[in-house]
């Protein structure tokens, strides 16, 4: 019987740990339902519902039946909003709105840029634990989050804008690269939606991994935009 992130909101709630609203999806609170779980039974806390967290968990339930997802909750949680655009009237997307309200970070229009906004979203609502920059807005504050890793599948890679010392940038995470020179990057405010594109590898300035997720894997694959965006998978390691 396969068991699905709904099962175990039902699963955490009945066992006194709250998941928020019942709707099957790994959002910021059952994610801190989950770590808050694993802590109190003294496993690691990373809020991944692997082998053993299930067992303690839902000890009827088989880890073949999970359908949860990768061990990469955040990257999950950015290809689950592909096409979520900006309103590009004089209003703005409420749900991008609420991305800066969950975080408690002034923001009130979509006209500024927020790739940065919604990578600090997609970590936090997934890694409740995991801090981020003090001015996540900012692309290239991402320079000092997490820990230094290598361009792979899930790191958040930052990207110089106008001039490698001008401060500006741009940031998303790694979903590929190509063989003309071009990382896939999967990230929000690219082309006033969240999409998938090719950015120039000289652009690159550094990739960061997140401190309280599982271990990199080092990762990396040669696919075109095209394949990416179908699949939301690895079309093949490099």
């Amino acid at each position: 019987m396969t068991t699905t992130m709904l099962d175990i909101q039902k699963a955490l709630q009945a066992k006194g740990f709250d998941p928020g609203p019942l709707d099957g999806q790994r959002g910021r609170r059952t994610a801190a339902a989950i770590m808050a779980f694993q802590s109190a039974r003294k496993l690691k806390p990373d809020g991944i519902v692997g082998s053993q967290t299930l067992a303690e968990l839902m000890p009827e339930a088989a880890v073949e039946d999970l359908t949860l997802g990768s061990s990469l909750p955040w990257l999950d949680e950015a290809y689950r909003l592909v096409g979520l655009k900006e309103d590009t009237s004089a209003g703005s997307n409420e749900q991008i709105l609420q991305f800066a309200r969950d975080l408690q970070i002034p923001y009130s229009d979509d006209d500024v840029p927020w790739c940065g906004l919604f990578v600090s979203h997609c970590i936090a609502s997934q890694l409740p634990q995991e801090p981020l920059p003090a001015n996540p807005l900012g692309a290239r504050q991402f320079e000092r989050f997490g820990e230094k890793a290598e361009p792979q599948t899930g790191a958040v890679m930052v990207f110089w804008r106008e001039d490698r010392k001008s401060g500006k940038g741009h940031v998303g995470f790694y979903v590929g690269e190509d063989r003309n020179g071009n990382y896939l990057l999967l990230g929000g405010n690219q082309g006033d939606q969240v999409s998938i594109i090719a950015k120039p590898k000289d652009r690159f300035v550094c990739a960061r991994w997140p401190r309280t997720a599982s271990a990199p894997t080092g990762k990396r694959l040669v696919a075109d935009v095209a394949n990416v965006v179908a699949t939301g998978r690895d079309q093949r390691e490099a």
